[in-house]
Formats: C-alpha cells, sequence, structure tokens
C-alpha cells in the first residue's frame, strides 16, 4: 500500500502537496508519503483550496461538498478526506 492515502470505511484520506499557479491541474509524482497536485488557481483568499476541492471532486466523480480539507488550510501540505469516491486516482487501490 502506499503511503499518500488511506482509506477510513468508504472515505478515502489523501495527503497532499499543493503547487498553486502551474500551468495546468494535474496529479503528479509522489514524494515523501505525499503526491503531489498541480492547480492553476493562486494561493489567495482561500482561492486554491476551494480549486484544489473542485480538482479532487471531479477526479473523484463525487460533489465537491464529499471533499474535505482536514488539515493544512494554510499550507502547501494538506489532508484532504473524500467521502464515497465514485471514481480513485491514479496510485489510488480500493481495500476490501
Amino acid at each position: 500500500m502506499s503511503e499518500f492515502y488511506r482509506w477510513e470505511n468508504t472515505a478515502l484520506h489523501l495527503f497532499v502537496r499543493v503547487q498553486p499557479k502551474a500551468s495546468r491541474d494535474e496529479f503528479a509524482e509522489v514524494q515523501e508519503n505525499r503526491i503531489r497536485i498541480r492547480i492553476t488557481a493562486p494561493p489567495v483568499d482561500g482561492k486554491a483550496n476551494a480549486h484544489l476541492q473542485k480538482f479532487i471532486a471531479k477526479a473523484c466523480r463525487v460533489a465537491k461538498s464529499n471533499v474535505q480539507i482536514k488539515s493544512g488550510e494554510t499550507s502547501r501540505n494538506k489532508h484532504l478526506c473524500v467521502e464515497s469516491p465514485v471514481y480513485l486516482p491514479a496510485g489510488v487501490e480500493k481495500v476490501g
């Protein structure tokens, strides 16, 4: 099992490092037990966090309300929780 995510019942917990102001939105490499996610939004007035939630929701095919930032609101390192993802990002496997 990779260390940048874990399952807790039907909730997927992702440990990410966000790179704001990128040229495009994308999942990148895994480094130091976190998956790097590049997003186009700037880190101003919560825009990057909102954009990240929207990007993860779209990637997992869930409503934006199903994606919560558990920790790291003002940090590049974040702990996200996705409730009942329909689709899993590359590298994430469903357990059980």
